[in-house]
């Protein structure tokens, strides 16, 4: 059928069969669909949605569109993915910790989409790392070290990794059926035993409300279970950025300080080990959340999982020194200014989408697909949901590359604080867990 018949049909609200899917998925392979035709099908089923044999076809198409990797190994392979948020650094110490408990951990990461920060782009901030190895040296740094974090390659899901550019400038992000497949695409790729999802929720997530963030959580785990990968999803929250850290080589630099016990902020604390742990369950290497916690908890304290991400960072070119000595390594923006609070009383609200823009503004985050990265930029020492602030008080500092962005941050962020007399109930910040037999 012709390309724009297929997307006729979607437009109009149709169900796509199995050979349909596989031809389109094919032409976005080959490159015989154009990027525009790309766009007009992400938003016809950002529109008229899929059902869920629509997406298990697409998800599959997409998998098949690449190398399928196979590990014949005696520890289980999992892994974590989050659907983005905004100061969230949990892949950088979850994927050493699990490692360090006796998983393998080939964790295969996204670049940033929207407002939202990427995990591939915070490891490209390290000199000489190589985020984007062949297969044959993602393999021997996987089975020696037991993890490591890049990002998707030409050899996994290509199709996805065209798609999923397309969508981060197309407003499509938000679509539930493409979220899913472009997760699980790449993950059936990389041959998982089991899965754990972290989706966000909140005014810093694609999904704003409980009930969206439920029906991701439930497609991704039904169309992952089907696929035979057992997968748990734990919706976490995002009204307020999850650690006070936001920009590639900041965030880098803050895993940093968590891995070593310099600074272990608690919300940032909670989310980390409650995914972990459920990678831990859910890979048979702990019987209860209890104990794997404990053991997560040991590997902190001491020191292993920060000598294991030392080990992964060297293994794949970055240098060995970095936990040491971070900062003799990641970029420093030249300017760094206080963000001075022009208001006096409790934080109780802060649009967290507006402050993950402000680091995009700064050159952090990408608006095209083809625009560069500065890892420098960013925003550190964000105060929090509940916290007393008096006129003056700085509840953020910008770091910028000239005097001008930092102005324009500075304004963005003290636009995105809201003051009360009184603190807001705080939410949970894990706020469900879910299966897909509807637990």
């Amino acid at each position: 059928m012709l390309t724009q018949e297929i997307i006729r049909r979607k437009r109009d609200g149709k169900a796509l069969d199995v050979a349909l899917i596989d031809e389109f998925v094919a032409g976005i392979t080959s490159g015989d669909v154009a990027d525009a035709q790309v766009g007009a099908f992400a938003m016809a089923v950002f529109l008229k949605g899929m059902d869920t044999e629509e997406c298990v076809a697409l998800t599959r198409a997409m998998t098949r569109s690449g190398t399928q990797l196979k590990w014949n190994l005696d520890r289980p392979v999992l892994d974590k993915h989050s659907t983005g948020g905004v100061g969230d650094t949990v892949s950088l110490m979850l994927a050493p910790m699990v490692a360090t408990c006796g998983g393998c951990v080939p964790m295969i990461s996204g670049r940033g989409l929207g407002h939202t920060g990427g995990t591939f782009d915070k490891f490209e901030s390290i000199p000489g790392y190589r985020a984007a190895p062949t297969m044959a040296e993602f393999r021997r740094v996987v089975k020696r070290v037991g993890c490591a974090v890049i990002g998707q390659t030409a050899d996994l899901a290509p199709a996805d990794k065209r798609l999923y550019g397309v969508r981060d400038v197309t407003a499509t992000v938000e679509s539930i059926p493409l979220i899913t497949a472009s997760i699980l695409s790449k993950k059936l790729a990389a041959g998982l035993d089991a899965l754990v999802m972290d989706v966000k929720v909140g005014r810093g997530a694609f999904m704003k409300t409980d009930r969206s963030a439920v029906q991701l959580a439930r497609s991704i785990t039904s169309v992952a279970s089907g696929a035979g990968v057992p997968t748990v999803a734990l919706l976490t929250d995002m009204d307020q950025p999850l650690g006070s850290a936001a920009g590639n080589a900041l965030e880098m630099a803050y895993a940093i300080d968590y891995l070593t016990g310099a600074v272990r902020e608690p919300r940032m604390h909670a989310v980390v080990l409650a995914l972990a742990a459920e990678m831990l369950v859910v890979g048979r290497l702990a019987e209860s959340d209890d104990e794997a916690r404990a053991r997560l908890q040991r590997c902190l304290d001491d020191g292993s999982a920060a000598e294991r991400f030392s080990k992964m960072v060297a293994a794949l070119g970055g240098p060995g020194d970095l936990l040491s000595d971070p900062w003799k390594h990641l970029q420093r923006a030249p300017v760094v200014v206080d963000v001075q609070s022009d208001r006096a009383g409790v934080v109780r609200r802060i649009d967290t989408r507006a402050v993950g823009l402000a680091v995009v503004a700064l050159g952090g985050g990408r608006t095209r697909p083809q625009d560069p990265i500065d890892h420098a930029v960013g925003i550190t020492a964000l105060g929090a949901v509940g916290d007393v602030v008096v006129t003056g008080q700085p509840i953020a500092i910008v770091h910028a590359r000239t005097a001008t962005d930092a102005e324009r941050a500075s304004h963005a962020i003290l636009d995105a604080y809201v003051f009360g007399r009184t603190a807001a109930v705080p939410r949970s910040t894990i706020r469900e867990r879910i299966t897909a037999d509807g637990g």
